[in-house]
């Protein structure tokens, strides 16, 4: 569909004053000024983030706390269990919490819930079989039990202690705990509320050796883990599309250095596996290892967020924490392999879901998408339904139906900016078994009868909701400059914005006529993504446009000049570094 395009204004004496006092060029001072940044202290800290600027863990609501209770239970002997979510963010999470205790002497397991078997969180069963067969004393969650009242309870009544740890949304009352750790607790005066379930998961951490060391400097070993641990965070926290401002943009800044100097062997395997160790023999300019954002995002996360996905989370964790040369390996390509399953199934269901769009549910005529199949592997289905909201900027709901018709459908929600789906589906609420999640991403169980009463009502919230002009995609461009202006050196300044992700978009930019060097080609598995060249007042640059497969026919009949909204990067390749174009928009030019 196509999108707007609203360019930021242009302001020549707000960038030349922040230019010159905090000495950076233009460019980058009118990059700053898109991100809501004027003071040029403030644009010095943004560009070069200190380990220092990572707030204490004490003052984390209920991190000392939780650190003692971790810490009495690690020097009386018992068995903890770390209950981590399925997620990179959980998984990596209860990797950190599992290490520091190994690093400690204690007793300690993991055990992460079954997708798909037992959903998200805490689960009761699960509790009495750790309190059963494991013998725990202590449970400590990660990036989950923040509403579990009745999961809390039941643990009570057990005798076991419970420590939660976790980042998402209170309820209206909290489950009672030894202690909660958790960023944005009623009451809380933490300075910043964003961190993801990894991140909480860190600070805690550092809060234990800080109580095992009986002081706020911890010694060698436990440093040396923090620092590796680190690496492991930037993963979550990229993972779970938390900002990558304040303190998390210091944890993905370090955690990238980390990832590529110190990381586990787990981490290393998959490096390896996924060609990630060629990159980083190539060294930047700055002297920094040669890795970004992008690649926890769209190549490490991906293979640990498969197994979760298709019900092995396990598989991953054990990645994390192993240190066997040939098991890590074995680990690292099994988990890649797996990967490559997770994007067929998510490609099928994706041309399947816009054949139904295309021949049953037009976007001109729903305000919304409701989208159903028999089938539809549950653990893919979100990932497709993101790609469809983003696509036809509408909310979307992918509803997979069990294959013998006898347990209840499952369905993954991904909204659009403006359109709160909690709130959508609690209006919905008579036509669902179960439902869950926040404002962007949600997930429902439906009997298969009740699947268009739910749709008629489900549309008919978000066009009461969601205006005509929200229903058109918008794209927010930073600036228009010309190809001529994106050579290396100015895209390594760009780069100094890094790292790139939610809250922080990689900048993004257009300019005008611009004309076709070469016939677009097709790429990558099942041709989804696009290559060509570009080409402007005698200057040519190779550009790709991700998942932009489909527009590679209608590129190739224009006749005409293009305008192109875009992102410079560095592309690395066989040692090279050339600048190239990420193409996320283009239009005829009017």
């Amino acid at each position: 569909m196509a999108k707007r395009w609203r360019i930021h204004p242009h302001d020549p004496d707000r960038i030349e004053t922040l230019r010159r006092a905090a000495g950076i060029p233009a460019v980058v001072a009118q990059l700053l000024i898109c991100r809501g940044i004027t003071d040029p202290q403030v644009a010095k800290q943004f560009l070069d983030p200190k380990l220092v600027d990572l707030h204490d863990p004490e003052q984390l609501p209920g991190c000392v706390q939780a650190a003692e209770v971790i810490h009495e239970a690690v020097a009386a002997g018992e068995r903890i269990v770390i209950y981590g979510d399925y997620d990179v963010d959980g998984l990596t999470g209860t990797a950190i919490l599992w290490l520091c205790l190994k690093l400690l002497g204690g007793e300690v397991s993991y055990y992460v819930p079954h997708r798909i078997d037992e959903g998200y969180g805490l689960n009761c069963e699960a509790i009495r079989s750790q309190a059963s067969q494991q013998k725990a004393g202590l449970i400590v969650s990660v990036d989950c039990g923040i509403a579990s009242v009745e999961e809390a309870a039941a643990a009570r009544e057990l005798g076991l202690k419970l420590v939660i740890s976790d980042h998402h949304e209170p309820g209206p009352r909290l489950p009672e705990a030894d202690a909660i750790v958790h960023p944005r607790l009623p009451g809380s005066t933490y300075p910043f509320g964003g961190l993801s379930g990894s991140g909480v998961a860190l600070k805690l951490a550092w809060a234990v050796c800080q109580r095992a060391s009986g002081a706020k400097k911890v010694g060698p070993r436990m440093k040396a883990f923090l620092m590796q641990a680190v690496g492991l965070a930037a993963l979550g926290t990229v993972a779970d599309m938390v900002p990558l401002v304040d303190e998390n943009r210091v944890l993905v800044r370090y955690g990238l250095e980390s990832l590529a100097a110190r990381p586990t062997p787990g981490m290393a395997a998959l490096m390896q596996a996924t060609k990630l160790h060629e990159k980083l023999r190539v060294r930047r300019p700055d002297k920094r290892a040669n890795l970004d954002s992008e690649d926890l995002a769209f190549v490490l996360a991906p293979r640990l967020n498969a197994a979760g996905r298709l019900g092995q989370p396990r598989l991953a964790v054990e990645l994390l924490l192993s240190d066997r040369q040939e098991r890590v390996q074995e680990l690292a390509e099994y988990l890649d392999g797996l990967n490559s399953t997770r994007q067929s199934l998510e490609r099928s269901i994706y041309l399947a879901a816009n054949k139904q769009v295309k021949q049953q549910y037009s976007p001109a005529d729903n305000a919304a998408l409701v989208l159903a199949d028999r089938g539809w592997h549950p653990g893919v289905i979100g990932i497709v339904a993101g790609r469809l909201a983003e696509k036809y900027h509408r909310p979307v709901v992918l509803i997979g139906w069990d294959q013998m018709g006898v347990k209840p459908g499952i369905g993954s929600a991904r909204s659009v900016p403006g359109f709160n789906l909690h709130r959508a589906l609690q209006a919905c609420d008579e036509h669902l078994l179960t439902h869950g999640g926040h404002a962007a991403a949600a997930g429902l169980k439906i009997q298969e009868d009740k699947v268009e009463r739910f749709r008629e009502a489900f549309c008919e919230v978000a066009a009461t909701e969601i205006s005509e002009q929200q229903r058109v995609a918008e794209l927010r461009v930073d600036a228009e400059f010309p190809l001529s202006a994106f050579d290396a050196q100015t895209v390594y300044l760009i780069e100094r914005l890094a790292p790139f992700g939610q809250g922080n978009a990689r900048p993004l930019l257009c300019t005008t006529g611009v004309s076709l060097a070469e016939r677009p080609r097709t790429i990558g598995s099942g041709g989804r993504h696009l290559s060509l060249r570009l080409s402007q007042h005698e200057v040519t640059h190779r550009a790709v446009a991700f998942g932009g497969g489909e527009w590679a026919e209608e590129l190739a009949e224009v006749n005409c000049l293009l305008d192109i909204a875009f992102r410079p990067v560095i592309n690395t390749f066989r040692g090279r570094r050339n600048v190239e174009l990420h193409l996320v928009d283009w239009r005829k030019e009017a």
